[in-house]
């Protein structure tokens, strides 16, 4: 059985490569999310990618996860960082482990951006790192996988 990640990009993500390149980098988001998918089979996950400017189908798709089979979450919840209890709500509701990320680093920039409603059901966060976040964020939740699995499981992953 192979597992299974979710990774959710939110609002505006699928304008990188043209949005404020000054601070999101020219990569655009398929090229981020297909660089996902391959650091995924190389450390024996298959990853599912997928990007919504709307708060609810996070939410769903949040909700959903358990049921469809998905063993942790990686979540850029672009500006529903900072004002979605219900996204928050939802990643403690299915105590899946999840990882936030971020492009920018939230911390460096306006004062607004410094406070993660979601970061606070989450295992981990990693940010400032451009599309490379989500990569690392991956290989952390595959590393945190692999120890919850129990005896045996807390070896590197493949390709570490």
């Amino acid at each position: 059985m192979t597992t299974r990640v979710l990774c959710i990009s939110g609002p505006n993500l699928q304008l990188l490569g043209t949005r404020e390149p000054h601070v999101y980098g020219h990569q655009t988001l398929v090229d981020i999310h297909t660089r996902l998918a391959e650091r995924g089979r190389a450390l024996g996950v298959d990853v599912d990618a997928r990007q919504t400017n709307h708060e609810g189908q996070i939410v769903d798709w949040i909700g959903d996860a358990p049921r469809s089979g998905f063993s942790g979450l990686l979540l850029n919840p672009g500006a529903y960082t900072h004002t979605s209890i219900a996204v928050l709500d939802a990643v403690r509701s299915v105590a899946l482990p999840c990882i936030e990320v971020h492009l920018s680093n939230p911390d460096a920039r306006e004062p607004f951006r410094r406070r993660s409603y979601v970061a606070r059901a989450c295992v981990g966060r990693v940010a400032g790192f451009g599309g490379g976040s989500y990569e690392l964020g991956l290989e952390g939740l595959v590393r945190l996988l692999a120890q919850r699995r129990g005896p045996g499981g807390g070896a590197d992953p493949p390709g570490s």
